[in-house]
């Protein structure tokens, strides 16, 4: 396989950031989503994985909050990712979710949750949101996940509200 280019989602990538995300998934809802968070403005990190010149994957970041008895914290949300079915179990994911957390980490955002496959994500670092004391509004707290960027940024736990465009 060649290099995988990762880099920022260009306004040129839209229509091929929904089409892998219509490609990847059973409905085209995640493709939606990311419609819907652009509109929004609520988009920390967008970025593609580029194989020479076709987008083949798609990462999308945005803000959530973490409500805490008398204070809340903005921390970042992963979804949707995608990676086109040709590429899947190739590296891509991987790919986009460590150079995603590389750049979170240099622009100084301090924590990341997912809800997602149980098998994937903990090679991240991510570990369950309840052993930090969190929980997701939605529920499925076995697939739901949390990474500190920064060590103890989820101390004190809460419950974890995507964006409008993300809700259960």
């Amino acid at each position: 396989m060649r290099d995988i280019d990762v880099r920022p989602e260009r306004p040129g990538d839209v229509a091929a950031v929904h089409a892998v995300n219509a490609a990847a998934f059973e409905t085209d809802e995640e493709a939606g989503i990311v419609e819907a968070l652009r509109a929004a403005h609520a988009v920390i990190l967008s970025l593609v994985a580029d194989d020479a010149g076709t987008v083949v994957g798609h990462i999308l970041f945005s803000p959530v909050m973490i409500e805490r008895p008398g204070s809340s914290l903005v921390a970042v949300g992963l979804a949707p990712m995608a990676v086109a079915p040709s590429h899947q179990r190739r590296g891509v994911g991987t790919k986009l979710v460590t150079t995603g957390l590389d750049a979170l980490r240099a622009a100084g955002e301090r924590a990341v949750v997912v809800v997602g496959h149980p098998a994937y994500y903990p090679r991240f670092g991510f570990a369950p949101g309840a052993s930090f004391g969190l929980r997701w509004e939605g529920g499925h707290d076995e697939a739901f996940f949390a990474l500190e960027l920064v060590p103890g940024a989820l101390a004190g736990g809460g419950v974890v509200r995507y964006r409008p465009e993300l809700s259960p």
